[in-house]
């Protein structure tokens, strides 16, 4: 068989495999949700009828945690320790979600409280209910998926279209799109739709952050493998990242491994990083800055360290 159409039947080969990868990871991550292990705060007895009652309709996916008041246990979910509490004393009990934590946790405790024949006698309340501009908690996520895009895409158009440029005017190019790019995704989610209201001096840097990783990610890949970058790209950013990081299901709903690994890839962080900046901005933790800033560094060293050993940048 000539050359040109071996290269051709590996990559009809490899995009079948992507494809198929893509649509067994959204799947059985995003098309099968399944409470395991949800961090619960108990506020009263931990044998009340009511708690063993929902715990038997989560198949034991409940991860419960005596607080000895209700103050305590709601602290707990402002700081995203617990997605829910459960007061066991008042007649009838009373169910604390928080929809901006989570809101496939939160949609998914809610409905089992309800689910017929027999709804559990318990009353519903949303400590942190979402805003009529983001009212599915979703905005984080696509957001998220735009700066991976406007990342490795753009790098790809750039190795086509501007072929030859050295490292250093190549990492020029990288922060400018980094930067442009976040300013451009927060206006548009924040200032023009509404639908991300938080600091824009906060979200603008996450989101740059992003994209500033995806490209150096994709850079790094076109150094060491070549034609052929897209393979690990698209397994790290769009079949594990997409699928693990906790915007469109909450990591409780996830299967084990993705929400192992969830917290650590940047989509993860970067998804935490923008939720708490937008719903809990008083309760901000570290990790989520830390974990894109690792990143950052270890792909940006990863890429200078591997053009300088191949001796050509991504672009040649």
């Amino acid at each position: 068989m000539p050359p040109p159409y071996r290269a051709a039947i590996v990559v009809i080969t490899l995009a079948l495999v992507m494809g198929a990868a893509f649509t067994l990871s959204y799947t059985i991550a995003l098309g099968r949700p399944r409470p395991r292990d949800i961090p619960v705060a108990v506020v009263g007895a931990t044998s009340a009828p009511v708690l063993q009652a929902l715990q038997a309709r989560t198949g034991g996916g409940l991860d419960l945690r005596a607080f000895p008041t209700l103050t305590a246990a709601r602290a707990a979910v402002n700081d995203r320790r617990v997605y829910a509490v459960l007061e066991t004393q008042p007649a009838p009990p009373r169910l604390y979600l928080s929809s901006a934590s989570g809101a496939s946790v939160a949609r998914a405790l809610e409905q089992l409280v309800q689910a017929p024949p027999r709804p559990l006698n318990v009353s519903v309340f949303d400590l942190h209910p979402l805003p009529p501009s983001d009212p599915q908690g979703l905005t984080a996520f696509y957001v998220t998926i735009a700066a991976t895009l406007v990342g490795f895409v753009t790098v790809f158009q750039l190795r086509a279209n501007a072929s030859g440029i050295g490292l250093r005017p190549w990492l020029v190019l990288i922060a400018v799109l980094a930067v442009c790019g976040g300013a451009v995704l927060t206006l548009v989610a924040d200032t023009l739709l509404g639908a991300l209201k938080g600091p824009f001096a906060e979200l603008w840097p996450i989101l740059s952050a992003h994209i500033a990783i995806a490209a150096l990610f994709n850079s790094s890949m076109l150094v060491l493998v070549g034609r052929w970058a897209i393979v690990p790209t698209w397994t790290l950013f769009i079949v594990l990242g997409n699928t693990s990081c906790g915007g469109a299901v909450a990591p409780p709903l996830l299967p084990t491994f993705l929400a192992l690994i969830g917290r650590w890839l940047p989509h993860g962080a970067t998804v935490s990083a923008l939720n708490a900046a937008v719903y809990f901005p008083t309760h901000q933790h570290a990790e989520p800055f830390l974990v894109l800033a690792g990143w950052l560094v270890g792909v940006g060293t990863l890429l200078v360290a591997a053009s300088r050993r191949r001796g050509r940048s991504p672009a040649q």
